[in-house]
């Protein structure tokens, strides 16, 4: 039972990755490799702020800021520089990890001996119900701003620009302004993401966004699947199965673990169930 609690718990915690490359590849069409360093800035950024003594609450805050801006510098790159949008979110995330590595100082920062936001409040005696129920609280938060936010005149024109660049353009919306803040979004979002993982593990790694992309694409994915299977047409309702995707992918991984399958295979299995789940729609479809 306890590796189920902490799949849906760190589900949970990767949350803002999915929502963001929900934002970046369902809306804009844009593949956003800034991800990875994203997720790490968003960590090292919350590692470096908790050794000198900021409240968590004071964090947040630049986390979201630092995230925001490597999406917009990304989206600047893109738009403005007329270089392609993978090549731009590579060029980014390669110089993040120099960035990240540069506020850390080192390789590893431990965060064992510091108050996090998971041992600060206190809403359950059992530490781990307690971890969950704020997850589920920040991630509830969470997803009602950025629906909030999709629903609005802005995020319908950010819907528009994915949807129909030209049509959009026609009407005097900026596209590459909406591009740019778009991956901000989504870069803020994520580094939301490092923010928690970071408290949750009580230490940041340098090395920890390494692949960190291909778990906000499966819960994404995942999403798509469930909307497709059950014609969903309605923002909250798309937020909320990308959200259950993202706490069904870490359950899957659980469950890999927990039968015994060596950790080492863990990124294999990983690139197997996305595989199965971009598969699965065309797989139904021809039995059909």
């Amino acid at each position: 039972m306890d590796f189920l609690l902490t799949a849906i718990l760190q589900g949970l915690c990767f949350a803002g990755i999915a929502l963001g490359i929900y934002i970046s590849m369902k809306i804009f069409n844009i593949p956003d490799i800034t991800t990875d360093g994203s997720y790490t800035l968003g960590a090292v950024v919350s590692a470096v702020l908790f050794t000198h003594g900021l409240k968590f609450y004071y964090i947040l805050p630049i986390v979201i800021a630092a995230g925001a801006l490597a999406g917009a510098l990304t989206g600047w790159i893109h738009t403005k520089l007329k270089v392609n949008a993978l090549l731009a979110g590579i060029l980014v995330m390669t110089a993040l990890y120099s960035i990240n590595l540069t506020i850390m100082g080192r390789s590893n920062l431990p965060l064992r001996d510091y108050s996090t936001v998971f041992t600060r409040l206190r809403f359950l005696p059992d530490p781990n119900q307690n971890a969950l129920l704020f997850a589920l609280l920040f991630v509830a938060v969470l997803t009602l701003i950025i629906g909030y936010l999709l629903k609005t005149d802005f995020g319908i024109a950010m819907r528009a620009t994915g949807s129909s660049e030209t049509m959009i353009r026609a009407l005097g919306v900026d596209t590459d302004r909406m591009k740019i803040i778009g991956l901000a979004i989504a870069n803020a979002l994520t580094a939301t993401s490092g923010y928690l993982i970071t408290q949750l593990q009580s230490f940041a790694d340098i090395n920890m966004g390494i692949g960190i992309v291909i778990v906000g694409l499966g819960s994404v994915i995942i999403g798509e699947t469930l909307i497709h299977w059950f014609n969903i047409n309605t923002v909250w309702k798309s937020l909320f199965t990308v959200l259950f995707g993202a706490v069904l992918f870490q359950l899957v991984l659980a469950f890999t673990l927990s039968i015994g399958v060596n950790a080492n295979l863990l990124k294999l299995v990983t690139a197997v169930f996305v595989l199965l789940i971009v598969s699965l729609p065309r797989l139904t479809s021809k039995t059909a």
